[in-house]
């Protein structure tokens, strides 16, 4: 019974890790809808492991390396792979300048931030009721559903053939911003609200409230669309309660 009490935590980080590596698998084959299944499976893992872990106490060391490694393939590597398959349909070509690689391997600059990142986390003491910088999932979340986005409105089969050559440099370098963007805010000296309860009292928990109302009424009023507005809600929202975030 120890046994269990004591690993099911790990049990669910590892299950955490094996779905973020399904999801990679069907989305370089361009399955992006089992792909999203996956990172919604590893999203729900990675919050309950943390959970479990406290509620059982059985808090260790392993649990928080374990935790890291699984995000760095769930959070780290997919995300990497998702800017990766946006970038591929330009090629190596910048405006008018063949370049001697594929642009698509920018893409990971984002995984080498999360890399960075999850190192950081894990040497920073301070950050148990926020975070520090954009977390890991949520930067998954705002990269692959700016892809879910597009691939549902086939961006991909029309949005670079149909332009001229300036159009298409403009939109590489658009993706190629977004990709900075979302690697600084990784390590960005930003306080980000983190679910986690310090008191019972309201007063202290009105960003969290802010963040679960708002992030509820942009999926009821924009459905698929709203999965990247969340992430850049949450931001904001952040942002504005910066004070409260201790």
């Amino acid at each position: 019974m120890n046994f269990i009490k004591n690993n099911l935590a790990n049990a669910l980080t590892l299950g955490n890790l094996f779905s973020g590596c399904i999801g990679i698998i069907y989305l370089i084959s361009g399955n992006y809808q089992v792909t999203a299944t996956c990172i919604l499976i590893s999203l729900i893992l990675d919050f309950f492991d943390g959970f479990v872990a406290r509620a059982l106490k059985s808090n260790s060391n392993l649990g928080v390396q374990l935790d890291s490694l699984a995000d760095m393939v769930s959070f780290g590597f997919l995300p990497g792979v998702a800017m990766m398959k946006i970038l591929e349909p330009f090629g190596n070509h910048f405006f008018g300048i063949d370049l001697p690689f594929e642009i698509k391997y920018f893409g990971f600059l984002i995984t080498l931030f999360s890399c960075l990142r999850l190192a950081i986390f894990n040497l920073d003491e301070e950050q148990k009721y926020y975070f520090k910088g954009l977390n890991t999932p949520s930067n998954t979340v705002l990269i692959f559903g700016i892809y879910f986005v597009l691939m549902q409105r086939n961006y991909f089969t029309s949005a670079f053939f149909e332009t001229s050559e300036s159009t298409i440099s403009l939109n590489l370098l658009f993706w190629m911003m977004i990709t900075i963007l979302s690697s600084w805010l990784l390590i960005a000296p930003v306080r980000m609200i983190a679910m986690k309860f310090k008191s019972k009292q309201l007063k202290d928990n009105y960003p969290k409230l802010a963040l679960l109302i708002g992030g509820i009424l942009i999926l009821l009023i924009f459905k698929t669309t709203g999965i990247p507005l969340i992430i850049i809600y949450y931001i904001l929202i952040s942002l504005i309660f910066q004070k409260q975030l201790k």
